[in-house]
């Protein structure tokens, strides 16, 4: 990390002089962007002078003290100011790790995330509904909102697809981990025999985008309408409130159908809509960086997994980074910071060691 920071002054000092020389404002555009920088580096290179002024500080006392072995009194003092400038070294190394990792763009944005029934039948629709009721939990207990968007009911419970948004602070940031397929063990309601089965759910998370940051031309989208439906096909609605968004360029299609006002689920739509294309662009761009990315959902396999939930050992593991946690029950109603918190550290971790 201090290697980090000593090329990071390097630069700070070839900028001041780069800007202070006497051609320096012969190109405006180039002046500017130097500027700009500078501006970037001077909070790290100022916090980083500061931190190396303490690692003088911390060398300096223990010098003194091996100086000074046989005065008790002055031993204890100087113990205590030890003990107080080792404190803020460790709180400077900390706050110089979080200068170094580059902050997501999207870590603010709300979400909306895409659980769907992959491998496993009845069973995995069901556990999607577990999926979902555990995430409404967790939401909620953050203060968070919870809006359902569009969903396909299982015809034994649970849902073959669910696609909600939530609202709320740093929600991205939060649950960006979730992305993947989560696996499910236990024996099944219908299973006589005690056998365990094991199925799967897809679970996506996509950063909600706003029109902004998504510009829809209006000729590009397809827009079809007709009556909402539920289970076994039934009609649930006299009007054609159901929507569907078919985006001509990529060949998206988005369906909403919860609402009974067709002007609602349009939107709803959109939304969704905006958050695909946001996340293929996104896609997109980091295949390029790594042309051996992996999807973050997968193809519902349940060989493809980042977590399972194994229900006669009472346990869920974190595949990603080897955690296990034996408290299911409390997971599934929505208790999954541990989660999330070792997740993070983690990308922290990795972030610091490879500088991305």
């Amino acid at each position: 990390m201090l290697d980090k920071f000593k090329a990071l002054e390097k630069r700070y000092e070839e900028l001041h002089l780069l800007l202070s020389g006497p051609d320096s404002r012969s190109d405006m555009r180039s002046y500017k962007a130097l500027a700009k920088e500078l501006s970037g580096l001077t909070p790290m290179v100022s916090r980083y002078k500061e931190y190396c002024k303490l690692l003088d500080e911390i060398g300096g006392l223990k010098e003194i003290i091996k100086s000074k072995p046989d005065d008790a009194g002055f031993a204890e003092l100087a113990d205590e100011e030890l003990r107080e400038l080792m404190e803020k070294k460790e709180a400077a190394e900390k706050e110089l790790e979080e200068f170094l990792i580059v902050k997501d763009p999207y870590f603010s944005k709300n979400i909306i995330m895409e659980i769907r029934a992959g491998t496993g039948g009845l069973e995995a629709n069901l556990f999607a509904g577990d999926i979902f009721r555990m995430y409404s939990k967790y939401a909620a207990a953050k203060g968070w909102r919870v809006d359902v968007i569009n969903s396909s009911p299982g015809d034994v419970g649970g849902f073959k697809e669910m696609i909600f948004s939530v609202e709320g602070d740093n929600v991205y940031g939060t649950l960006k981990f979730e992305s993947g397929v989560h696996r499910v063990q236990r024996v099944p309601e219908t299973e006589g025999s005690g056998r365990i089965h094991t199925s799967a759910v897809t679970v996506a998370v996509l950063p909600e985008a706003e029109e902004v940051d998504i510009k829809i031309e209006p000729n590009d989208i397809k827009v079809d309408v007709y009556r909402s439906s539920g289970c076994g096909g039934q009609s649930v609605n006299t009007t054609d409130s159901a929507v569907r968004l078919t985006h001509l360029p990529t060949g998206l299609v988005v369906t909403c159908q919860d609402e009974r006002s067709q002007l609602k689920n349009r939107v709803k739509a959109m939304k969704v809509l905006r958050a695909r294309l946001m996340d293929k662009a996104k896609m997109d761009y980091e295949s390029k960086i790594s042309k051996d990315r992996k999807s973050q959902v997968g193809t519902g396999d349940r060989s493809e997994k980042i977590r399972t939930y194994n229900f006669p050992d009472g346990r869920v593991t974190d595949h990603r980074i080897k955690l296990t946690l034996h408290k299911l029950d409390r997971i599934l109603e929505g208790d999954i910071d541990e989660l999330i918190t070792a997740l993070k550290e983690e990308d922290k971790k990795r972030k610091l060691t490879s500088g991305k």
